[in-house]
């Protein structure tokens, strides 16, 4: 695994403190769990692993972390329990899961189970620190300039305290629920096929795999439609739309 990083080549991320970011490394083979971390640290980023699920579920709860890179093969549980653990105290951590397997359907069925990525092994340190990056731009503070607020209707996005919220209710979302919605109030009332989602929001295409930008549609069209006027539409055969609602 390439352990090689460019330092200064992209914005460095803190806590809203000021302090590193925390990520937690879970992987039951030593070696790997200690070369990652390094490459974390190089990032200037705090780190903290285990071995176990338990032990991860346990380290999630005391170092409350920014992001997991979490193997799905794991000596006590899988990845899928760890997850669904830590989401019951932290229920917006983004997630990277890290797996052995390569098959498409393993790599839909862990986003569908929660997670937020997806890399399978070997696979390059370079490649783990830049999806993490990925991930904790969504939902930490970058030093990079502040982004606009989003307004589409009645449905108001803050970039920066990554608020969301429709006729002034407060929407809280997931971490690739919020990616995904930037995305479509970035192009309001333009048709995004799933594609170009799977692109923009997951960073690579699944093979012809789409499913997965269907059920996080549904997520969020029960988190912004459900009991109002619709806004997140379905052109059938080309992609997404989102418009304001009629009368906002």
């Amino acid at each position: 695994m390439d352990m090689t990083t460019r330092p200064g080549t992209a914005p460095a991320l803190t806590r809203l403190d000021g302090s590193p970011v925390r990520v937690l490394v879970v992987d039951d083979e030593a070696n790997l769990a200690e070369l990652l971390s390094m490459a974390l640290r190089y990032e200037g980023w705090e780190v903290r692993t285990a071995g176990t699920g338990m032990g991860a579920v346990r380290a999630a709860r005391e170092f409350e972390p920014d992001a997991v890179a979490l193997d799905m093969m794991l000596p006590d549980f899988d990845g899928m329990e760890v997850l669904r653990r830590m989401r019951a105290d932290n229920p917006n951590v983004p997630v990277l899961f890290l797996t052995a397997k390569d098959a498409v359907e393993d790599r839909v069925a862990g986003l569908t189970a929660g997670g937020d990525d997806y890399v399978t092994k070997p696979f390059s340190l370079e490649e783990v620190v830049a999806r993490l990056r990925a991930l904790m731009r969504r939902t930490v503070v970058s030093t990079e300039e502040s982004d606009s607020l989003l307004v589409v209707g009645d449905l108001t996005m803050d970039e920066d305290s990554h608020e969301v919220t429709r006729a002034g209710d407060q929407i809280n979302l997931t971490a690739t629920e919020f990616e995904l919605l930037r995305y479509l109030m970035r192009n309001p009332k333009r048709v995004l096929s799933k594609a170009q989602i799977l692109d923009r929001v997951w960073n690579y295409d699944f093979g012809g795999q789409a499913n997965v930008v269907e059920l996080y549609i549904s997520y969020l069209r029960k988190k912004i439609d459900v009991g109002r006027d619709s806004m997140i539409h379905t052109m059938r055969g080309v992609g997404y739309v989102l418009k304001p609602a009629a009368g906002a």
